[in-house]
């Protein structure tokens, strides 16, 4: 049996949250152990379905480019949960992934995903800010890292080659923010992965991209016996009509004179202080 779905960006994040929700790793972690969750906007998703909570959003791709918060939320960004206790960590990240163990799960975001499963995120900020210098201990620590990544995320070409691209200090014109990519590594979940840990199929992404609203959709094929597609379809018609997670507040982004404009480099809408771009350099 076959059937087709169309999942918009936050619908893939909402299913993307619920297939995390389901591996035995963070169930067990939630039982015994601790989760970390960095914040993003999909990681966002996965704090509502694991603790019923918001995570204040900082960076951002919007169509003004690469963007920070309007303004600062009392919400954290990133958050441990253990034993169902949860605890900002925003001012002690890194020492937080200090203290991580093999049996506790660190769940991420991504900005890029290539065609041989690769991922990077993308840091605005010297040395990627808070999160970012907690980052490289991460990948490092020995715990579970789970990267929470919509397939809108793939770009072509790779990982590396995108690597080498971007840099914090190698744009001299940027709309928004200038970004360097960061590499991930860690056990990727994509939307079509989450169908197929939910339920015993087959999904395979055959369209991506749409309009009126499902720009950056993805349309997968589920295949399978009948009751795990159905079973499958229905995870999907759950989540039809998700909309972006996070704090509200902090879905507003930045404008020219926002306090993050001392440290973002090359941002032309900073040079412009205004609502329009053109050319011109400092």
């Amino acid at each position: 049996m076959k059937a087709q779905v169309t999942l918009t960006v936050p619908e893939a994040k909402a299913l993307i949250a619920e297939g995390i929700a389901q591996l035995p790793e963070v169930e067990q972690a939630l039982r015994a152990g601790r989760v970390l969750l960095k914040g993003g906007t999909t990681v966002a998703a996965v704090a509502n379905r694991l603790v019923g909570c918001d995570l204040r959003i900082s960076g951002r791709i919007s169509p003004r480019g690469a963007k920070a918060s309007k303004g600062d939320s009392v919400l954290p960004h990133s958050i441990l949960i253990e034993k169902g206790s949860v605890k900002n960590i925003d001012g002690c990240f890194g020492q937080t992934v200090e203290s991580l163990r093999r049996d506790d799960v660190a769940i991420i975001g991504a900005n890029a995903l290539d065609s041989h499963g690769r991922t990077a995120i993308l840091l605005g900020r010297p040395l990627g800010g808070t999160p970012g210098q907690g980052l490289a201990g991460l990948m490092a620590q020995g715990c579970r890292v789970i990267i929470a990544c919509g397939l809108e995320k793939l770009i072509p070409g790779s990982i590396a080659d995108a690597i080498a691209a971007a840099g914090i200090y190698s744009s001299d014109w940027s709309m928004g923010m200038s970004a360097g990519l960061a590499p991930l590594a860690g056990a990727v979940i994509t939307e079509q992965k989450a169908l197929e840990l939910l339920t015993e199929v087959k999904c395979t992404a055959i369209g991506a991209g749409g309009i009126a609203g499902a720009e950056g959709a993805t349309t997968l094929v589920i295949e399978g016996q009948p009751e795990p597609v159905t079973q499958a379809v229905k995870a999907v018609l759950e989540v039809k009509g998700a909309a972006h997670a996070g704090c509200p507040v902090s879905l507003e982004e930045c404008r020219a004179g926002s306090p993050a404009c001392g440290v973002h480099q090359s941002c032309a809408w900073r040079m412009e202080k205004g609502e329009s771009l053109t050319w011109r350099l400092r």
